[in-house]
């Protein structure tokens, strides 16, 4: 097992050249590879650095990078103006989409009295390893999987193997370990790299996967002095010491402890990133360890038009709505449509604020009717964007002209936010 590359600190600035000659010099210790599929993440990731770094190694290998398949997980496919913004040098020939309800194949079981073990009796099944075909049945000498390390609300910590098992996972498996995260509860689990369903992931690698190929490209990437995007850690290798060093680094960039329980949060969500409550919600999963008790949450949302990022999900969202936990696990005991599709049942409960703030949501193309019937309040775009105007408003404490207090976040995709109550022993 090999740490190609390690760098990084809490100050660090690594530029694009930087970057280039840390793949590079990665890509020349790797030797000669005939058959290379990247898997990097969709636009959803588009911060992370990904498609820097998949144009990089296009840019190194040639024609010998014959698929690159973005880990969409549930997502919609990536339409031409994303990828020509997020893979600008990429010829859109390479591109191959996950369909994860198609290509997928069950490669084998993490046994359900290992899975019970890890989750505290929470789950007790055995979880399905799945991966889609091209990576199991492709062929190719090296699997590049490139990604950003960050909080996570399913996992604890974002990417490494959760880029294969899940972004590149079928139905069952995605469903499940979803559920696992939810169930087992975010705040037990966000901002950490040891998670139970990371331990079931680590299981499924190093059961099933160990001939595969595969090398990870980590990124960490934290906000400058001026709010601007920089990558503060490069880490590329092929076992579980490069997922653990990225984790530790974004730890320190991407986890943000504030002194006391916010009252209200203002979060913005960027309309070339954020077009669904599916995506949106990262401005609940991120900042309800933040929240306090009777706070109020406020979402600007101005290209948010839909609920799920896949029709059936969309449709369970506005027949279930955000509730509570107890409510959500009664729903799936009482109805057969949810437990056929639990990554959507744990979304709802991310999703909720287990009635301890309100969610004001701000968006561009639903209506009152829809915002309000998925339980949270609704908030009109125009006015709120003209109080809580997000190029007018600093990252973190802002006062406004009358004294009101609030707390601002302009990408909540970037970290995550907790105050001491409310963090995990």
């Amino acid at each position: 097992m090999t740490l190609y590359w390690a760098e990084g600190s809490a100050d660090s600035a690594l530029d694009e050249q930087h970057l280039r000659e840390a793949m590079n010099a990665c890509f020349q210790r790797l030797g000669q590879r005939q058959r290379v599929l990247a898997l990097p993440p969709d636009f959803t990731r588009y911060p992370s650095r990904a498609g820097q770094l998949t144009c990089m190694a296009y840019d190194y290998y040639g024609s010998r990078l014959v698929d690159v398949m973005p880990a969409l997980g549930t997502h919609f496919a990536m339409p031409e103006w994303q990828l020509d913004r997020m893979f600008p040098t990429l010829p859109h020939s390479l591109i191959r989409v996950h369909r994860w309800r198609e290509d997928v194949v069950t490669i084998g079981e993490v046994p359900a009295d290992y899975v019970a073990r890890m989750t505290e009796g929470i789950w007790d099944r055995a979880w399905p390893v799945q991966l889609n075909r091209l990576v199991w049945e492709g062929g190719h000498d090296l699997i590049l999987s490139v990604g950003q390390v960050v909080p996570h609300e399913v996992i604890g910590m974002a990417n490494y193997n959760k880029n294969l098992f899940v972004g590149t996972g079928g139905v069952r498996g995605i469903n499940e370990s979803h559920f696992i995260g939810a169930a087992y509860g975010m705040e037990r689990m966000m901002g950490r790299a040891d998670t139970p369903l990371r331990r079931i992931l680590n299981y499924a690698q190093e059961h099933f996967c160990s001939h595969l190929p595969l090398v990870f490209a980590l990124t960490v990437v934290g906000s400058g002095a001026g709010g601007e995007l920089v990558t503060r850690g490069l880490f590329v290798g092929d076992d579980y010491e490069c997922f653990e060093r990225a984790a530790a680094l974004s730890a320190e960039v991407n986890f943000t402890r504030v002194d006391e329980p916010l009252q209200k949060v203002v979060v913005w969500l960027d309309p070339e990133e954020f077009h669904s409550t599916w995506l949106g919600n990262k401005a609940i999963y991120r900042t309800r360890m933040a929240i306090a008790d009777g706070g109020e949450l406020i979402v600007l949302g101005p290209a948010v038009k839909t609920f799920g990022e896949d029709p059936d999900i969309d449709r369970l969202i506005r027949k279930y709505g955000y509730r509570t936990t107890p409510e959500i696990l009664q729903f799936i005991e009482q109805n057969e449509d949810l437990p056929q599709n639990l990554s959507a049942a744990a979304h709802l409960i991310h999703g909720s604020s287990e009635g301890r703030f309100t969610v004001t949501y701000c968006p561009g193309h639903l209506t009152r009717e829809e915002i309000e019937g998925v339980g949270y309040r609704y908030g009109d775009l125009s006015a709120m964007r003209a109080r809580y105007d997000p190029q007018q408003l600093n990252e973190g404490w802002n006062t406004l002209p009358d004294g009101e207090a609030i707390y601002f976040v302009g990408n909540p995709a970037l970290g995550l936010w907790a105050h001491a109550s409310r963090l995990a022993e």
